[in-house]
């Protein structure tokens, strides 16, 4: 049988998603925890690895298992011998074609931005701290040039593997409530650091430090040395993956919601 899991973590105690020599990860933790339920080795395929200190309010896994569980079994039982910074959202059973991966259509990131002098003390490790003010509408139309299909070289990591650079980002919204700043991207998928690369080069800009043409000026570049800073993990959260409507997936809660804020982002 075929099962995918909606994953909730907060990163900040876990060398990123994926299972390696160091120690902890949170793909580690949650196979050690299925394996107990499962009463066998459990192995899961997510939708989109994330790097040390990024968070998640819906991952989206699956594995395969000869065990006979009930989905709240699965759920509950993981959760009682999961951390307490990752836990399991919803169970479902799939059939055999589905891929958490290669399933995926697209995939959605929120970055988060606390914007004033006093360094965050109750959001420490969950949103990236700027001391310098942001201008809003000039990170919005910065913004604007990276909708659609690029070569995003300039934005990924110099040690990013994929084989293309070409990605299509089909949303990018920058909307503020008071102190806080919410980037939204929505993509067909990511590149190592895009996101991250994308918010340094916007957040520069906000600050004043660049001209608004900067980040087409970057884009067109095809060098990632054209780029700015990769801004801090603290405030990434991948917050959805969209899959065919077939596979009934579940839709998570928006971060704002998550967080409890009372914000009206515009």
């Amino acid at each position: 049988m075929k099962i995918a899991l909606g994953i909730e973590y907060a990163g900040c105690h876990y060398y990123g998603w994926q299972k390696q020599d160091i120690s902890p990860t949170v793909q580690e933790v949650l196979e050690a925890a299925l394996s107990e339920v499962a009463d066998e080795e459990i192995k899961v395929i997510c939708a989109g690895r994330t790097d040390t200190g990024v968070h998640a309010l819906q991952q989206v896994v699956h594995f395969e298992t000869t065990s006979q569980r009930e989905n709240q079994a699965w759920q509950l039982g993981s959760n009682a011998k999961l951390p307490k910074d990752v836990a399991v959202t919803w169970v479902l059973e799939v059939d055999d074609e589905f891929h958490a991966r290669f399933s995926a259509e697209a995939r959605t990131y929120q970055y988060l931005i606390l914007n004033r002098r006093a360094r965050p003390a109750v959001y420490n490790g969950l949103v990236t701290w700027e001391s310098q003010e942001l201008d809003l509408e000039r990170i919005k139309q910065a913004s604007q040039c990276l909708i659609g299909e690029h070569d995003f070289t300039s934005y990924r990591a110099a040690a990013c593997q994929a084989k293309s650079p070409l990605r299509t980002i089909h949303k990018l919204e920058v909307n503020n409530s008071g102190d806080w700043f919410l980037i939204t991207i929505c993509a067909n998928a990511f590149l190592h650091h895009m996101v991250r690369n994308i918010a340094g080069v916007l957040m520069a800009i906000g600050k004043g430090k660049k001209e608004v043409s900067w980040a087409a000026e970057v884009l067109a570049a095809k060098d990632r040395k054209a780029g700015g800073m990769t801004a801090s993990p603290h405030g990434l959260y991948l917050v959805d993956i969209k899959y065919p409507e077939k596979y009934i997936i579940p839709v998570p809660d928006s971060l704002i919601n998550k967080f409890g804020f009372n914000l009206q982002f515009h």
